[in-house]
């Protein structure tokens, strides 16, 4: 650290003119690339790096580093070897680009190091930077797909469980719990050699990357979004350890109960309860929850066994207990009682959007119950008995609860905005379908106003004709990216009480009263084909068609590129030509994907969508407004109270960027002492 200090106070001291062991000299260079090789008993996959570089057990081992196109020289911090100052002169310096792979990572142990938090204003990540043309997010797997000249070691994943990670206890490793350089003389060489290799497998694909530059503006968000991940978000922790030990003592309770009830050796096996319940005369196919919700529906109609019954409700209570995001939480807060690192930037595979790393706050359960504040006390208070008691369901409320496990800081509050329908909004921009924009601009309820459009009538919420808006809803969320009876049923139409055979005439009225949406799926379909033939430029109304290196470009309002790499045309499976590219898949697996109108529409509108938010949280994170989260649509601010309304946030997010004019944004908030669903 006094090393570090005594560098950032005298960067002049640093000659970059002069010659040295690890660099030629003749000025400053462009870039300093890098990659640490660490160890720690923290489990860094599932407790993160900020909480895995805090611990006391961490250590760096190795430093590999790079000056433009010099050689890559390793660092041994194991073997007592300390960084050199002109390396520290790089990391202090802004006009010298540091690039890593998670570039997260190495920008935050030099901060460690350092004793500061290192603004990540002059760092590019090559990994999110390969994220921004839909590539793998693995070193090794980017590599394979660019075929670069330099691949990862394979060998490196055995040496790092080897030097990185505690070990067992053996007899034959003498009872240690780590193994050390001079455990394995050979073995470090070798790993010395894996991490300079790192560098230069990174600084390859840095430059084939070159030739595809990510905007300006994109690096501007990429350092907001280190910003808001080195912010972090307060956890409350007595709610996570009090929701902990109650889910405990209700999973030994509900064991015991179905011990007794069922007399089964493991009645959490499926195959042993399927068989109990096929010995009842009680056949099922699945015990997944919605299977056993069904069946505990039938039970009550139609059977007297109220065992059977009384089992399934245990069982669905037994499916519903979400104690991992607690325990996900405990293990990820830091020693500021936060969690930091929860966003991934560019983790949404081909639409840029935002991905969740660690409690993966895009997909937390929402709350119902209009006593949150309550229940909340109650579970804090560890009065388990006086819950189940009065909501009679405490998994149930143990979920509800999730959300508010995220707190602001003392004499602070959280203020919670989202866009409202920000893809229908965006959708109907792009296509041009007017009634649409207009019944926004008019504030109209939405799915009133596509039931009156699809069947001729007016329809009011709670009014004349109310029953068609649940067909105006659910044709909304599955058709407009070209979604057709699975989609509906996939989007809940059964749930909401249609039925299977009438949800074709409902999708062929959305259509017939959304005509500028359905010939933009087929416009952008028949653009994108053509481009892939000729590898000329179009335009569909605001959206660009460009082909180059190889790739299909389709260039969104903003001026950000969804990247579709070695397309092609070849027969679907309904003898059709179609559009493929390689990407990867839903097993994320990198191969040849095939796509259609609809989806390269969800692809733009969802991207649209994203950049929408970027901008947004730009203008309030330069208006001095904190960001501690997003998901999806939605960001949560941590400010001072009374210092700032929801009003004036949603101000901040309704304008409109320059290119996005005549889009009728629109946005709505709370503000609370912790983090629910509104």
């Amino acid at each position: 650290m006094a090393q570090a200090e005594s560098v950032r106070q005298g960067l002049n001291s640093v000659d970059w003119t002069k010659p040295s062991p690890f660099w030629k000299g003749g000025g400053k260079p462009v870039y300093c690339e890098m990659d640490f090789e660490t160890y720690g008993e923290v489990d860094l996959p599932n407790c993160g790096s900020y909480r895995y570089i805090q611990d006391k057990t961490f250590e760096p081992l190795l430093l590999a580093v790079a000056f433009d196109d010099e050689d890559v020289f390793i660092i041994d911090l194991a073997s007592g070897e300390e960084v050199p100052d002109i390396v520290w002169a790089a990391v202090f310096d802004d006009e010298i680009t540091k690039v890593a792979w998670n570039a997260q990572f190495e920008r935050t142990i030099f901060g460690k190091m350092a004793g500061q938090t290192l603004s990540p204003d002059s760092w590019k990540c090559a990994m999110v930077w390969a994220a921004s043309l839909s590539l793998p997010l693995a070193l090794k797997n980017a590599a394979a797909v660019l075929k670069t000249g330099e691949q990862k070691d394979k060998e490196g994943e055995r040496l790092i469980r080897y030097f990185s990670i505690p070990c067992k206890a053996t007899k034959t490793n003498g009872g240690r719990t780590r193994n050390l350089p001079e455990h394995a003389p050979e073995d470090w060489q070798k790993f010395k050699e894996y991490c300079l290799q790192d560098v230069r497998t990174e600084r390859d694909i840095r430059k084939r990357l070159e030739q595809f530059p990510m905007p300006d503006f994109e690096w501007d968000y990429y350092h907001m979004d280190q910003r808001i991940n080195d912010r972090g978000v307060l956890i409350d922790r007595q709610l996570v350890e009090q929701a902990i030990t109650c889910d405990l003592m209700l999973s030994e309770a509900m064991t015991k109960r179905a011990y007794e009830l069922t007399g089964l050796e493991n009645p959490n096996s499926v195959s042993q309860l399927k068989a109990w319940l096929d010995e009842r005369g009680i056949e099922i196919d699945s015990l997944g929850k919605k299977d056993v919700a069904a069946l505990i529906t039938d039970l009550d109609k139609h059977s007297t066994d109220q065992e059977a019954l009384d089992m399934m409700k245990l069982r669905l209570q037994m499916a519903k207990s979400s104690v991992k995001k607690y325990q996900a939480a405990e293990r990820c807060i830091c020693k500021d009682g936060r969690v930091h690192g929860l966003f991934q930037f560019n983790g949404a595979n081909r639409t840029g959007r935002f991905a969740g790393r660690l409690l993966q706050i895009q997909n937390l359960p929402q709350n119902h119950i209009s006593t949150l504040d309550e229940a909340r006390v109650l579970v804090k208070m560890g009065c388990f008995d006086m819950v189940e008691s009065i909501y009679g369901n405490t998994p149930d409320i143990l979920s509800q609860l999730i959300r508010t496990m995220l707190i602001p800081k003392s004499g602070h509050q959280f203020i919670v905005a989202d866009f409202s329908a920000i893809e229908a909004r965006v959708l109907a921009w792009l296509a041009g379908e007017q009634w649409v924009l207009n019944a926004f601009r008019n504030g109209e309820d939405l799915y009133c106003s596509v039931a009156s459009q699809m069947f001729g009538v007016p329809v009011v919420k709670h009014g004349v004709n109310s029953e068609l808006r649940q067909k105006g809803k659910i044709s909304t969320l599955a058709c407009g990216y070209q979604g057709s009876v699975g989609a509906m049923i996939s989007m809940g139409a059964m749930e909401m009480g249609l039925k299977e055979e009438e949800l074709p005439d409902i999708i062929d009225n959305w259509r017939k009263a959304n005509p500028h949406i359905v010939q933009f799926w087929w416009d952008v379909e028949k653009a994108a084909m053509e481009t892939i033939e000729d590898h000329q430029e179009r335009q569909v109304n605001r959206i660009g068609f460009q082909f180059y290196s190889n790739t299909l470009w389709i260039v969104l309002p903003s001026g950000r590129k969804l990247a579709y790499i070695k397309p092609k045309l070849q027969p679907n499976r309904f003898g059709r030509m179609a559009i493929t590219f390689e990407g990867l898949n839903a097993a994320n697996k990198w191969g040849r994907e095939e796509t259609y109108g609809g989806r390269l529409v969800e692809n733009l509108t969802q991207g649209t969508a994203r950049d929408l938010l970027t901008e947004a949280m730009w203008r309030m994170e330069q208006a001095g407004l904190p960001i501690v989260g997003h998901v999806h649509d939605e960001v949560i601010l941590e400010v001072p109270v009374n210092s700032v309304t929801v009003d004036d946030v949603c101000t901040i997010m309704n304008k409109n960027p320059a290119w996005a004019a005549g889009l009728p944004l629109s946005s709505d908030g709370y503000s609370g002492f912790y983090y629910f669903k509104s």
